[in-house]
């Protein structure tokens, strides 16, 4: 029973580990292409050394570092084709969770508050050149296409849809989101959201795959 209770209590560690490590990658802390010691590592998060290790361990298998064995961990690239692939992966799961959302066509209080938060942050876009907006466009861009992958309704889909959020948002925190991307983006994102407002699976599709081309296109790497 102890035996039990000990390896529970370290599965937990692992997990709350796993977390950090996965937050600090998306908040920028841990750069792509950064190259970190595990002893530097686990300060950096506040674990255990063992703990660090499995969190280690569990990203290197999704992709998100590698790991160099007697030396540390890299952080994945974010040069041209993975973060293609990256888009790629995103775009056809975005386009499946649009259509999915059609055929489940009912009042979305979820859908109708991203829908403001979109128009708002676009109003603010359009008057101002202000730099100080990248961060916030990050979080509401995010919120839709969390909202897609929230529609596919199978959790084989949902956890390859959330490993690859993680990666795209190492990819995105190397890029700038200037003022002129977040009012175009925006823009492309409603398109999204009309489509799904009128039950039009096809139109949604379609908008996804526009956006997708256009974030390819930004980012240099279509």
């Amino acid at each position: 029973m102890k035996d039990g209770r000990i390896e529970a209590d370290g599965g937990l560690i692992a997990e709350r580990g796993y977390r950090a490590l996965v937050e600090r990658l998306r908040d920028g802390s841990l750069a792509s292409g950064q190259f970190v010691s595990m002893p530097m590592l686990g300060e950096m998060l506040g674990f255990p050394i063992a703990a660090v290790r499995e969190a280690v361990k569990r990203a290197d298998t999704l992709g998100l570092v590698s790991v160099l064995p007697k030396r540390g961990v890299m952080v994945m690239s974010a040069d041209a084709e993975t973060t293609r692939h990256c888009l790629d992966l995103r775009a056809i799961l975005d386009a499946e969770g649009a259509r999915r959302a059609v055929e489940q066509h009912v009042p979305d209080p979820e859908l109708d508050d991203i829908e403001s938060s979109h128009r708002e942050l676009l109003a603010q876009a359009r008057e101002c050149s202000d730099g100080d907006l990248s961060r916030r466009a990050i979080a509401i861009d995010l919120s839709l296409h969390d909202y897609l992958g929230s529609r596919l309704g199978n959790p084989l889909a949902a956890e390859v849809y959330a490993v690859n959020r993680h990666r795209v948002a190492i990819i995105q925190n190397t890029r700038p989101f200037l003022p002129d991307r977040i009012v175009s983006a925006m823009e492309e994102h409603l398109a999204v959201i009309d489509a799904l407002h009128n039950g039009d699976a096809e139109a949604a599709v379609a908008a996804v795959g526009h956006h997708h081309r256009q974030t390819l296109r930004w980012w240099g790497v279509a």
